[in-house]
């Protein structure tokens, strides 16, 4: 559960909106960089909380897709948490030269937010709004509001609909499917070029 840094053009739109995945997709190519530079998706949460699980559950969705350009932490199976947040990230700046991460994470905000999906460049802070102290993660955000937050947050998150959950979780990663096929088009492309230069 996060806390987002937020920035001035911080997208906001629900997950049931049909141009929810398109939108966000879209946004989030302008943030990627220019060089190339791996990008991890760090799919941040636990799957032994319902409202938590957000997380999780796009990183298994979405690895089942087979991704080709975006490189995937925290699934069902392999969750990244609270315990072992620090040593994945040691893990991937040690494997990854300048790695740009996309942290995604689930969070608790007001009743007219419940369902919404936020996304925009920057870090979040995982655990803040469970009282936790963790480092800002991210180079750019996607994040899910999955309930109300204020009192009592770890019933709110044990008493989650898993349907809402497992339902934002599969738009999340329909959005990551948009970017990385972008990605991969456009690297080729690049290549292409580059090829047709030396040619001539």
């Amino acid at each position: 559960m996060n806390e987002s840094k937020y920035h001035s053009k911080e997208i906001d739109i629900h997950y049931t909106n049909v141009r929810a995945s398109k939108t966000i997709s879209d946004k989030l190519i302008t943030y990627l960089p220019a060089y190339f530079s791996p990008i991890i998706v760090l799919c941040i949460g636990t799957d032994r909380s319902t409202g938590d699980s957000l997380g999780p559950l796009t990183g298994t969705f979405f690895s089942k897709m087979k991704p080709r350009q975006l490189i995937v932490y925290g699934t069902l199976h392999e969750p990244v948490h609270a315990i072992n947040l620090d040593d994945c990230l040691k893990h991937i700046y040690h494997t990854y030269r300048q790695p740009f991460i996309i942290a995604i994470d689930a969070s608790l905000g007001k009743s007219s937010s419940v369902g919404h999906l936020f996304m925009n460049s920057g870090s979040i802070q995982p655990g803040s709004a469970l009282k936790k102290t963790l480092a800002p993660v991210g180079d750019a955000y996607l994040t899910g509001v999955v309930n109300v937050g204020g009192l009592m947050d770890y019933a709110v998150l044990q008493s989650t609909r898993l349907s809402m959950v497992h339902d934002m979780a599969a738009q999340l990663a329909t959005i990551l499917f948009k970017t990385d096929r972008w990605l991969h088009y456009y690297h080729e492309n690049r290549k292409l070029s580059y090829k047709r230069l030396n040619i001539q």
